[in-house]
């Protein structure tokens, strides 16, 4: 199992425009060859910035690094540079693969 997680720092006054395009966007992973499950999480507030974390569930890394070659993420991501800048710098991404799993 992979794990995949961009983490984005958005400002308060911008968490309702973040929320809404993330809830409104098609993510084009359904379907997907070992696509698990996607979360979108809301984390603490401090100095004014939320922390939120995409966390993308693979069946392995090579399933993820598929996507990121694929059409699919091409058209998940083709407007992204174009919409308004709803957090501060880049994404923090973090990948990780799984060494234990209890359910």
């Amino acid at each position: 199992m992979y794990i995949a997680m961009n983490r984005f720092r958005v400002k308060n006054e911008n968490t309702k425009a973040f929320e809404d395009l993330w809830l409104a966007r098609d993510s084009h992973l359904k379907g997907l060859d070992g696509f698990i499950e996607f979360r979108m999480l809301k984390g603490p507030q401090k100095d004014g910035v939320i922390l939120y974390a995409s966390h993308t569930v693979w069946a392995s890394e090579k399933a993820f690094i598929n996507w990121t070659k694929s059409e699919a993420f091409q058209t998940a991501h083709k407007s992204a540079g174009q919409r308004v800048k709803l957090y501060e710098g880049a994404p923090n991404f973090e990948g990780f693969n799984s060494i234990q799993y209890i359910a």
